[in-house]
């Protein structure tokens, strides 16, 4: 209780000093990028800079089409303990002789990108040019699911987690080592490493299926961490007095919040202004009813851990930032014709339903679209057994060139919720494929970024009002 009233303390400090030196200082937005389950952060970021630094494909972002951006150019990003984001490479990797897929996010890191804005019409001799810098924080969404154990104890949290093991294929062994593990027996460091191995084993596997809920994520990536008690715990059933397995994995949990999660709220998360969240929607769609019904509570957790609300300046100093818009982003949409674009965001909309009301109500804006950071295809129809596709063309990891037809989504969304809430294991009357492109390469024009589906529209949504 001590600690959390510090950390309360701690973090409304940093909120006034943030506010006070925000509202006196050069205009800043620190924006949150992050992601679950191969969603793209990383293309993302490296797209969204290198269309803001060349601006001929982003259209939908006012200021860049009527000229209000004057330029932009990259800086040293304002914190000297983070890693830069690296930008270069990731943007090498991607539009190269040989392009690839960059490497994922593993680690928090951050890139400065800096706007100089002249405004336009009768706004144009009365205002000055200003500077916008624009810090892009990328953090995994591993991490982000973590948040909200901060709200949980440790039986609490047990609980879900073993009533979704039992649920999956994937938790079929964890389950069969824990039913056989007494909670209030004395404890036994071999028996806590093999039940958390067995833990991160099926959270991996669970993951590589297509479910988002896959907490603590440094169980999948530790780093320095691994091995150490405040990673070697599980779910247990509720039980066990002082000096036993379960109270001791009680007190691992606890540590884990106190010691993991709490410096990674104070130190990134309770400073972000803007906040992305990638996933993919046609991935978990692919896996099944049951992924997609994780994805949805996922979702509301995750919305849930963000603070929502308007900042004003009073609101700042006492209470903290608060996150002021949210975006929810379906990516890969490249892998679909564009006819199914509409059905795609009307499924991103409706699994973020519930906890957009509550962000909207605490004055938070909240929007969920279909974008692609990066088109790896191109657009096709072909007739098949008599019948009139929608299809993309693009290269296989293989090297290969294919045509992809996905199926069709419903024009419902909650044709696909439904089976998911009632338990189904495979779709009642649908069939969704997923292909995995790699990017088309070639050169760039002049004064164009990388081809894109409606990455303008998302810088639109997330910086415009201050451009």
């Amino acid at each position: 209780m001590i600690g959390e009233l510090v950390d309360g303390v701690t973090t409304r400090i940093g909120g006034l000093g943030r506010a006070v030196t925000g509202r006196f200082s050069d205009n800043t937005i620190r924006l949150g990028v992050t992601g679950l389950s191969r969603a793209g952060k990383t293309v993302f970021i490296t797209s969204l800079v290198a269309n803001l630094l060349d601006r001929g494909r982003m259209h939908g972002l006012r200021a860049a089409a009527d000229g209000s951006i004057r330029t932009a150019y990259l800086q040293p990003q304002p914190s000297d303990t983070l890693p830069r984001f690296d930008y270069e490479t990731h943007l090498d990797a991607m539009t190269g002789a040989d392009p690839q897929w960059p490497e994922s996010t593993s680690a928090v890191s951050e890139l400065r990108l800096s706007l100089k804005v002249q405004p336009t019409g009768l706004l144009a001799g009365m205002r000055g040019t200003r500077v916008l810098h624009l810090d892009i924080v990328d953090y995994p969404g591993e991490w982000l699911l973590d948040l909200g154990l901060l709200e949980k104890s440790f039986a609490e949290w047990s609980e879900g987690a073993l009533v979704r093991a039992r649920s999956r294929a994937q938790g079929a062994a964890f389950v069969e080592l824990v039913e056989g593990v007494d909670p209030t027996a004395k404890m036994d460091e071999g028996l806590a490493k093999r039940l958390a191995e067995a833990w991160t084993g099926y959270l991996r596997a669970a993951k590589d299926a297509g479910y988002s809920d896959c907490s603590p994520g440094r169980f999948l990536l530790p780093g320095q961490m691994a091995g150490s008690p405040a990673l070697t715990f599980a779910p247990l059933p509720e039980g066990g007095g002082r000096g036993s397995l379960g109270k001791e994995f009680e007190r691992r949990f606890e540590a884990y919040k106190r010691e993991v999660v709490r410096p990674f709220f104070r130190a990134h998360f309770a400073q972000i202004d803007r906040q992305v969240v990638l996933v993919d929607a046609l991935g978990a769609i692919h896996a099944g009813p049951q992924a997609v019904d994780d994805l949805r509570v996922a979702m509301t957790d995750i919305l849930s851990a963000f603070r929502p609300g308007r900042n004003a300046f009073l609101t700042e100093i006492f209470r903290g930032k608060r996150v002021e818009k949210i975006l929810f982003a379906a990516t890969k949409a490249d892998h679909l014709h564009h006819a199914q674009h509409g059905q795609l965001t009307r499924i991103m909309e409706a699994l973020v339903e519930d906890a957009k009301r509550r962000a909207e109500y605490a004055g938070a804006r909240v929007s969920s679209m279909a974008l692609a950071s990066l088109r790896a295809t191109t657009e096709d129809r072909m007739t098949h057994e008599g019948e009139e596709l929608d299809m993309v063309r693009g290269v296989l990891e293989s090297g290969k060139r294919a045509a992809f037809w996905p199926g069709a989504l419903p024009d419902d969304p909650q044709a696909l919720l439904s089976q998911g809430r009632r338990g189904e294991t495979a779709w009642l009357d649908g069939d969704f494929a997923a292909m995995t492109f790699v990017p088309q390469g070639g050169a760039l024009k002049p004064g164009e970024g990388p081809p894109h589906i409606r990455l303008d529209r998302a810088a639109e949504f997330l910086i415009g009002d201050r451009l």
